[in-house]
């Protein structure tokens, strides 16, 4: 019988380009990883790499035989993900990175169960508003509120996020409802600064109108958590994210403009490594996202339909 560990090694070698680095990634010394090789050679009666002073170069037998190798480990690495990830068996440390708001406010609520039912898992949270590269930063898992770029990454879609011009009852008494949204230029606004372009916003109706609005900002913030204040004490308008602000919406300290207008909603995302790779802390705070997130469980969904504008 063939042994596996010797496609195992030689996927490293290549993947990595040498003896030297496997050998450091695999834990192993660099005459071992070279001796697996040689023996999956004439084991398979061919040469898979050339060997020079300098360098390894994959022969053309070599090529094929690391594509299916790959898929190999690829196999075992996913079989035993799914093996682990039983209840109370996922352990280690989970690095997860979330929108600094959203993490305050929605995640970190929920993360006591998930350790209660992980005991033997750690977590490091990460909290920040800027796009973060996963695999340079070293997150296992990350929640996004935003369009996303193409990347090898998968992207699983959870629960949308509306937003809304909101502003204080009183604000609108004062300064009038806007009717359309060009109105909006007329009105000081908060302006949430990682905005591509925040000053600029473009509104739909259900008529299939379109229109895009300039507001100009008076106040300029990368967190929407901190404009709150602003927005009950009337200082200004801001366009808000329904996580942000259902609760005051409900509770009639906020209230929406332009209602029969909307934005294109976005949608939170959790994002982790290609599913092949997936291990089993992950999979398992992937399937506890989709528990308290997906679609039609967060608690701020369905605000838009309790809540009417302050016109009349």
């Amino acid at each position: 019988m063939t042994d596996l560990n010797g496609f195992a090694v030689f996927a490293r070698v290549v993947e990595l380009g040498g003896f030297t680095a496997a050998a450091e990634a695999l834990g192993l010394s660099k005459s071992v990883v070279s001796r697996q090789v040689s023996a999956l050679e004439d084991q398979l009666g061919v040469r898979l790499l050339n060997r020079t002073t300098r360098r390894v170069a994959v022969t053309e037998a070599g090529a094929l035989v690391f594509e299916r190798a790959n898929r190999i480990v690829a196999e075992a690495e996913e079989a035993a993900a799914e093996a682990n990830c039983v209840e109370g068996q996922v352990r280690g440390r989970l690095r997860v990175n979330a929108p600094m708001s959203f993490g305050i406010r929605e995640l970190g609520p929920v993360l006591p169960a998930f350790l209660a039912r992980y005991p033997d898992l750690d977590i490091d949270l990460v909290l920040n508003d800027r796009r973060v590269d996963l695999i340079e930063e070293g997150f296992d898992v990350s929640l996004r509120i935003s369009e996303l770029e193409d990347s090898s990454l998968i992207a699983r879609q959870l629960a949308p996020v509306e937003r809304f011009i909101v502003g204080a009852p009183a604000y609108f008494e004062k300064q009038g409802q806007p009717e359309r949204p060009a109105d909006l230029a007329t009105h000081p606004f908060m302006l949430y600064t990682l905005l591509a372009k925040p000053g600029q916003m473009t509104f739909t109706r259900s008529t299939g109108q379109r229109e895009t609005a300039e507001v100009k900002g008076r106040f300029f913030c990368n967190n929407a958590d901190a404009m709150l204040p602003l927005m009950r004490a009337g200082s200004a308008l801001c366009l808000a994210p329904d996580f942000i602000c259902h609760e005051d919406l409900r509770a009639g300290r906020l209230v929406r403009a332009l209602d029969d207008w909307s934005m294109p909603p976005l949608t939170l995302h959790v994002i982790y490594p290609h599913a092949r790779h997936l291990s089993a802390k992950v999979r398992a705070f992937v399937d506890f996202a989709v528990e308290h997130f997906g679609p039609g469980k967060a608690r701020w969904e369905g605000v838009a339909q309790s809540v009417s504008s302050s016109a009349g």
